[in-house]
């Protein structure tokens, strides 16, 4: 039987752009909906082969239901500009696919696929139809089936309706479903039903009286308040139903196709399409297409650009009172320029067995200006992996691979590791020879496990993909794809998944050769697709060149110093946590009146909102209530179980995180804990660690600073503890440009008491701890984009009270206001802010149609460049500290002391006593002098025998 494939275009639009992230190219055009759509065409095909195949639109205009109702669709709100956007390219690309394309004046897209339907059904053709509109179940009988391809989080697969399928799905036969839309009315098309009758009551009346029209005939046997309802619908119901019935009979409609047979895929346009896909930034698809790969416009529109007529200053058109002499120009940013790079798709790949072929590639590396460097090991720890392998690369298209720790059965010979190092580390070692890598941190820990050293490290292509799009992910397979457009073996390719996965030592030679030598080729290329567009942009460069290299370096460093833990006072520490718990435990068991698992969300539910009949204020998206930590938090300002089990959940992790975990990851070698610094993750800059996560340690708690009293300096040392006093706020005052908040920090006073008097109207010596604490709450809050509602919570007042102080405190700081103001707007026209020296922000969802989303971008818009800023400050301190201990001399010796932690706006020392008067009174003016704001920067400095203690 041949098969008819009708693809439902405007359901799968709309669905397409809601669903998918705010996603866009280089040039912000918004991409998301073209791409859903091209996606699910793309793949429809393959699932569901057709002989004959159209996908049909919704055409402008009005239709004739507009002539029987003019209410109808009356609420529904004009197409958002984002997706109005995409719809003429995406058309084209349909077209340029090969799919016949229908569009017909006057008459909706589901009427042109019943009409289509109805053709095919008569002439015995089999009809798949493609939609997520429920309105089509109506169309389903022996020959027609309705598909839903689009992802939902409680279905796997695809929704497949056809008989069975709708009666499963609606309770109710195809035949029936007119009656039961008609019957409960369609909100999005303003077609109004019977008044309070839902779901459940239609399928109940039409499942006693069989149809709509026994149903009205019946009307006065329904009591209660939906028996009058109907009653009063009754006149109605008739329209209602003309309007929901799909009409499957349109000749007399221009455009209508006289039959579905000349319905079928025709050959693909693929200069059309390469020139879309280009254009959109589909590497993949325009790689598919055998095409070369089309550069961007290098000049992008001044709409694209998102340009102002501010002609200097900073991001929002303030000028500088001063700048640092290592920072770079402060100017309006514009998108960087596009340039091509043609990948070679060369395999020229070698694997080294032989000193003469190690002593060929050893030449050829000592002449390079440039190689790219990558080991391959034997774990993904860098303070114990060690080297089963290296790849080397010096021109795209060609690399080699050096094996040299393959130890499975019948593994071919391989050049003595030992011998084969020592003659490598000259290479590894020469400053003048650059490096480039992918994440080469991790590559300098292995190489130091071995004794070695890696110098002359001068680029990273994770580094480089953080700076140039830091809201993307940075792992190379997905970097080649992104700017290669090309397909990479995976590690789980060679290695195997899961259980199954063995150590790369036991990957055949053959095959660790092809992985290991593409991914220097691949490095390669990368760079020399991604470096050229940082460096033509010269605050991104600045970012890269003096930031985030840098800092990988120090972080290097740090790393490998690690910290002294006391191991002994975290397992007493341990004892006592379990003691609470088992204390709060019992609590919690005498608060529920029986005993349960405090961990078992659904035994929780059971316990809270069933059995002691606390009203649930939130629900979990199977429609259960929830009992995540902002509920309980709420909660538990009335009812104390809820309280009780916050107080729990927060001990219970601190154990298993800190005071359990810590000491079973001191070193053997070294007898320190050694954190990981994670330098591409956070869009603002932010440093994230792990294993352990030194970031998340709680300092608000009493438990919290114990664990950190645990961090010590060993005997003859103490632990020095800087950091940068309000920063964020000073940031706020020098990128608003507030004089209020100017002239607060340039004399040097308490913010937070500067802010009490002038929301509260009193004078300064007159403010009292609560209206401090109040006015610190409404600097920090309204910096992370705090509405009234959020202010109202945190201080447990009235959401009025919150609102005049927010509107009191903009009135005391109108350039603040201003500010916030002008972010939202640069944001949404360019999809990201910057940070002081130039950091690129990008915040997606900012243009978003989904509200909550858009509000979160916008709140994330305002609050990035001080976090970006205060993130790009404390790296830069990092970087003036560490090339200060590396080159300071005390009587002729170079200094001891060492940075050990970096967390958030805190560099953490470990400093010999002799050293100590020394270091605690440089800190602060090297940490100072790294920039020059429009306030001045404040450093403080702590001293004590641990962590704690040091502040």
């Amino acid at each position: 039987m041949k098969t008819l494939l009708l693809v439902d275009g405007s359901s799968y639009l709309y669905r397409a752009f809601h669903a998918l992230p705010d996603l866009r190219n280089s040039v912000n055009e918004p991409t998301g909906a073209i791409r859903g759509v091209l996606s699910m065409l793309r793949k429809l095909h393959k699932d569901y082969p057709a002989d004959y195949s159209a996908c049909i639109f919704d055409a402008k205009g009005k239709t004739f239901r507009d002539d029987i109702y003019p209410a109808y669709k009356a609420n529904r709100a004009s197409m958002p500009d984002d997706l109005r956007s995409q719809v003429e390219p995406l058309l084209e690309a349909i077209k340029a696919m090969g799919w016949p394309l229908l569009v017909v004046d006057g008459v909706e897209a589901d009427d042109v696929i019943g009409c289509l339907a109805q053709q095919a059904t008569k002439q015995g053709v089999r009809v798949i139809i493609s939609t997520g509109d429920k309105d089509m179940s109506q169309l389903v009988n022996e020959h027609v089936t309705v598909i839903n391809t689009m992802p939902n989080a409680f279905r796997k697969g695809d929704e497949v309706l056809d008989i069975a399928g709708v009666e499963a799905k609606f309770g109710l036969k195809p035949t029936l479903i007119v009656d039961y839309l008609t019957l409960i009315g369609d909100t999005v098309d303003n077609v109004p039903g019977v008044e309070k009758v839902g779901p459940k009551t239609a399928v109940k009346w039409l499942q006693e009286y069989g149809s709509l029209d026994n149903i009205i005939a019946n009307a006065d046997k329904f009591t209660g308040v939906v028996g009058e309802n109907l009653r009063k619908a009754l006149d109605w119901l008739p329209t209602g139903r003309e309007l929901i019935t799909i009409k499957c009979n349109l000749d007399k409609f221009a455009g209508m196709p006289e039959s579905f047979i000349p319905l079928q895929l025709q050959s693909q346009d693929t200069a059309k399409l390469s020139e879309i896909y280009a254009r959109f930034e589909f590497k993949t698809w325009q790689r598919e297409l055998g095409q070369p790969m089309l550069a961007q416009p290098n000049e992008p529109s001044q709409a694209q650009k998102g340009e102002s007529t501010s002609q200097s200053g900073d991001l929002f058109g303030h000028v500088s009172s001063a700048s640092a002499s290592n920072q770079p120009k402060i100017s309006h940013p514009n998108v960087q320029t596009a340039i091509s790079y043609t990948p070679n798709t060369s395999r020229n790949f070698e694997t080294i067995l032989s000193k003469q072929q190690l002593d060929a590639w050893l030449a050829k590396l000592s002449q390079a200006e440039l190689i790219c460097f990558d080991t391959e090991t034997t774990s993904l720890d860098p303070m114990t992996a060690k080297i089963v392998g290296m790849s080397f690369s010096v021109e795209a298209g060609s690399a080699a691979y050096l094996p040299l720790k393959h130890d499975y059965f019948d593994a071919p010979d391989q050049l003595d590791f030992a011998e084969t190092l020592a003659k490598i580390k000259p290479i590894l070692e020469n400053e003048r020879i650059k490096k480039v890598g992918q994440n080469l941190k991790y590559d300098q820990h292995v190489l130091a496990n071995h004794g070695l050293t890696l110098n002359g490290i001068t680029h990273d292509t994770m580094l480089q993909s953080y700076v140039f799009e830091s809201h993307k992910t940075h792992g190379m397979d997905a970097l080649a794809e992104r700017h290669l457009g090309l397909s990479t073996i995976h590690f789980e390719d060679v290695a195997g998944k899961g259980a199954k996965q063995v150590g790369f030592n036991q990957v055949t030679v053959e095959v660790a050769a092809e992985y290991a030598a593409e991914d220097a080729d691949i490095t390669l290329q990368l760079h020399l697709a991604m470096y050229p567009q940082i460096a033509h942009d010269e605050k991104l460069n600045f970012i890269y060149s003096q930031i985030e290299m840098p800092s990988s370096g120090c972080l290097f460093t740090i790393e490998r110093n690690g910290v002294l833990i006391d191991a002994e006072m975290l397992r007493a520490q341990s004892n006592e946590i379990g003691l609470k718990l088992i204390a709060l435990e019992n609590q919690a068991y005498e608060l529920a009146g029986q005993p349960f698992n405090l961990a078992s969300p659904k035994q929780l539910q059971e316990i809270l909102f069933d059995k002691l009949g606390i009203k649930p204020t939130k629900k979990t998206p199977s429609g259960t209530p929830s009992t995540d930590e902002d509920v309980l938090q709420e909660l538990a300002l009335d009812h104390p179980l809820p309280k009780v089990l916050l107080e729990y959940r927060g001990l219970a992790k601190l154990k298993s995180t800190y005071t359990d975990k810590l000491p079973k990851m001191i070193n053997a070698t070294t007898g320190r804990v050694h954190t990981s610094y994670n330098q591409a993750v956070a869009i603002t800059g932010r440093l994230a660690s792990s294993d352990p996560n030194l970031q998340n340690i709680p300092v608000r708690s009493l438990e919290g600073r114990r664990i950190r009293e645990a961090f010590i300096a060993p005997q003859g040392s103490h632990i020095v503890s800087a950091d940068y006093s309000q920063i964020e706020l000073r940031i706020m005052a020098h990128l608003s440009q507030d004089q209020g908040m100017l002239q607060a920090f340039a004399n040097n006073e308490d913010i937070h008491r500067h802010t009490a008097a002038e929301v509260f109207g009193v004078e300064r010596d007159a403010v009292d701890s609560e209206q401090r604490r109040y006015a610190k709450v409404i600097n920090f809050g309204l910096i992370y984009g705090m509405s009234a509602f959020g202010l109202a919570q945190n201080l447990n007042i009235e959401r009025s009270a919150a609102a005049s102080y927010i509107e009191r405190y903009f009135a005391r700081y109108p350039g603040v206001k201003a500010y916030m103001q002008n972010t939202r707007e640069e944001a949404k026209q360019k999809g990201y802010v910057e940070t002081y020296f130039g950091r690129r922000l990008w915040v997606p969802e900012i243009n978003s149609a989904n509200g909550m989303r858009r509000a979160g971008a916008e709140r994330a818009a305002i609050n990035a460049p001080m976090q970006g800023t205060a993130a790009d400050l404390i790296k830069l301190a990092m970087i003036a500290v560490a090339n200060w201990l590396a080159t300071e001399k005390l009587s002729g010796e170079s200094l001891k002391s060492k940075l050990i932690m970096q967390v958030h706006d805190e560099l953490v020392l470990e400093v010999p006593d002799s050293e100590l008067e020394l270091v605690k009174n440089t800190l602060p003016t090297l940490m100072q002098n790294v920039a020059k704001l429009s306030v001045p920067l404040l450093a403080e400095v702590g001293v004590g025998s641990n962590w704690e203690s040091a502040h």
